[in-house]
């Protein structure tokens, strides 16, 4: 990984952006009407899950967000025992989360004769 992507960011005196520890995830995310409501059975099932923020639709996560949400689901998969519900679900959502990041890595490589498909393929592969 490049040093840099690990790099603390620091802004400048006068900007008006926020960091990313101190932005709240967004309060606007609904599921669809169609979706079970599996957020919140899934917390209740999974009791241990329930001090997670809430987590919206990996496609509508920005890149910085989604790099915060995968610490604090990093930091919670090293407590979980391998095997449970638990630990299955942060797993998976670690993965989900992620996607884009395969996807950008799979665009570097247009330019090269394997198609893209086979390029994100072997790249989520990884990512499991």
């Amino acid at each position: 990984m490049s040093p840099r992507l690990d790099d603390t960011r620091t802004e400048p005196s006068g900007s008006t952006r926020t960091t990313v520890s101190s932005a709240p995830l967004p309060e606007q995310f609904t599921p669809d009407a169609d979706a079970p409501a599996a957020v919140g059975h899934l917390f209740d099932e999974l009791p241990e899950l329930s001090d997670l923020p809430e987590i919206p639709p990996y496609d509508t996560v920005a890149p910085v967000d989604a790099r915060a949400l995968s610490k604090t689901l990093f930091e919670r998969l090293q407590v979980l025992e391998e095997g449970t519900h638990e630990y299955a679900y942060v797993r998976n959502t670690l993965v989900e989360l992620n996607l884009a990041l395969v996807k950008f890595a799979a665009s570097r490589f247009r330019s090269r004769s394997e198609p893209m498909e086979d390029i994100v393929q072997v790249g989520t592969i990884g990512l499991i």
